[in-house]
């Protein structure tokens, strides 16, 4: 029974991967693209690890899962935004119909303070 419900995770996992890879090749921008791939591969990784640890169980294999686990559900929303922000500085510009840029709304709102 442990094995069917850590095989099922997996597969929860692999889907939300694949997922990831559609949108990675479909979404017209890179900020849109790394939305969709990081977003769902960190998904589809961690229901991948946490099938992995509950197959394994509690020994080393499931501690090196979680600890893979743990590493993935920090790293990736950390190195998504470092890549958006430092995109978004490099002058990759966004898809002409996005209609939200924080970014830019945050910067000139600096710059009117800085003034004052």
């Amino acid at each position: 029974m442990r094995e069917t419900i850590g095989y099922l995770f997996m597969f929860i996992g692999v889907v939300f991967d694949a997922i990831g890879c559609i949108g990675l090749i479909r979404l017209p921008d890179l900020y849109n693209r790394l939305q969709a791939s990081l977003k769902c591969v960190a998904m589809g990784t961690s229901f991948i690890l946490l099938g992995t640890m509950i197959i394994a169980g509690f020994s080393p294999v499931g501690a090196k899962a979680f600890l893979c686990l743990l590493f993935v559900l920090i790293i990736s929303p950390t190195t998504e935004h470092a890549l958006a922000r430092a995109s978004y500085i490099a002058g990759v510009k966004m898809w002409e119909k996005s209609t939200v840029d924080r970014l830019k709304e945050d910067n000139v709102a600096r710059e009117r303070i800085r003034v004052e």
